[in-house]
């Protein structure tokens, strides 16, 4: 088995099929599909289907044309029936791992594609998990369910488990050019997998197991949350200081060793940090560990939206006006600069929060022109982005969008909350949170 896939990845007739058309699962059927060799995606929502059949891409980092050239190349394909699963030699599952209402690992997407693979699963097959997990989920949850095919890991085929690193519009790394860690089940897995993405990777990290693969993943994020955590703490000491702690960081950052820059803001965004450190909390809890840096980290990343909107309360109280009945202007839905990515935005809590207070909230982004069905807001699902204008008593910054930079705020003459450090030029009315 494992000569006959090595064979097949070296003439380029081995067939790669992605579970999961989003952020991270197509720009890895377009990697692979560039690379020559057939690449097909899967997925339930019929609108992705086709429109990445019709050449058009729903994400703005990667341009139709790309899409469009893979396309018609021959190599790359899109399809919602599953049945197809069988003509690949390897299968990538890259679907969202949300929390659920506990704050406890949400499985149900990785479950229900791993039954749709085992539905198809065929001898001489290679099966990876990419989706950011808690250690032991793919020995303890995927491969059972794999089995229920009646075939057998490492005998008849092979599982590993890839962590996914995507930066969403990271100018500087992408997916060919960052190093990926590779896991499996077998020695001989791991071979046949860590030479897969070769193919497409600059460099590949072959570690012993795959739960050493899925821990990487989530030191990784969780060391970044902890950083955030640790200069939104600082950000609250030196601002009752009259320190600026973006002034703090700039000269803290020309110390050339020993010192990571990390920033603050108004909450976590994004897919990963928010949620992958509550997967090893709940995970260590089984073997009686308390994570306690992961949960105060998470504490206080929590609460930033709230240290927010108090300094919004703080900044209409200086032009004598209540927040209940204010109009409030939010800038920026995405989670980060420049990018269309709105997942677990802290936006949605600041919109929340305000509007639990009396306020009355509009959104501008141009890269987020209609909300879309959300699990934990669908409140808002079609409110739409609406013109900057001066018709609003407080403009709060929430996102640090390029297409803002050039927007002269003192000319507003109302209060400006600027949670991103967006605005350089210092006014009376201008605050920083």
């Amino acid at each position: 088995m494992k000569q006959e896939l090595l064979k097949k990845i070296d003439n380029k007739t081995f067939v790669v099929g992605v579970v999961g058309l989003g952020y991270v699962g197509l720009p890895l059927n377009l990697c692979f599909a560039e690379k020559g060799f057939r690449s097909i995606g899967f997925d339930i929502d019929k609108t992705k289907v086709d429109a990445l059949n019709a050449g058009t891409s729903y994400i703005k980092h990667l341009p139709s044309e790309r899409i469009k050239k893979a396309r018609d190349s021959g190599f790359f394909s899109a399809t919602t029936d599953y049945s197809k699963m069988k003509d690949c030699d390897a299968i990538l599952i890259a679907v969202p791992t949300p929390l659920n209402k506990n704050r406890e690992p949400d499985m149900e997407f990785v479950v229900s594609s791993c039954e749709s693979v085992a539905k198809q699963l065929r001898r001489s097959q290679l099966i990876v998990l990419e989706s950011t997990t808690y250690p032991g989920t793919t020995d303890e949850l995927m491969v059972p369910i794999l089995e229920k095919s009646g075939l057998k890991v490492d005998k008849d085929f092979y599982v590993g488990f890839s962590p996914e690193r995507e930066d969403p519009n990271n100018k500087d790394y992408r997916t060919e050019t960052i190093p990926k860690v590779v896991g499996a089940t077998s020695p001989d897995g791991l071979e046949v997998a860590n030479k897969l993405y070769q193919q497409i990777v600059i460099r590949t990290v072959p570690v012993s197991s795959t739960r050493v693969a899925e821990a990487t993943k989530l030191m990784e994020n969780i060391f970044r949350s902890v950083n955030i955590a640790l200069v939104n703490e600082l950000k609250m000491a030196f601002m009752k200081m009259d320190i600026n702690i973006w002034e703090v960081i700039e000269g803290a950052k020309t110390k050339p060793f020993g010192f990571m820059p990390f920033y603050p803001g108004p909450g976590l965004g994004g897919h990963c940090i928010p949620i992958d450190p509550f997967y090893l909390t709940w995970k260590a809890r089984e073997y009686g560990v308390t994570t306690r840096f992961i949960e105060l980290a998470g504490e206080i990343n929590t609460a930033m939206p709230s240290f927010v909107v108090q300094r919004v309360v703080d900044a209409l109280n200086e032009i004598g006006k209540p927040l209940k009945g204010s109009k409030v202007l939010m800038l920026g839905l995405a989670y980060k600069a420049n990018v269309d990515d709105d997942r677990e935005s802290p936006s949605y809590e600041l919109m929340k929060e305000l509007e639990e207070k009396g306020a009355i909230v509009d959104y501008n982004d141009p890269y987020v022109p209609v909300i879309r069905m959300t699990r934990e807001h669908p409140q808002y699902a079609g409110k739409k982005s609406v013109a900057i204008s001066k018709d609003y008593d407080l403009i709060l910054i929430s996102t640090a969008h390029d297409d803002y930079k050039s927007i002269d705020f003192k000319s507003f003459n109302v209060p400006v909350v600027d949670s991103r450090n967006l605005v350089h030029v210092d006014f009376p009315l201008l605050f920083k949170a």
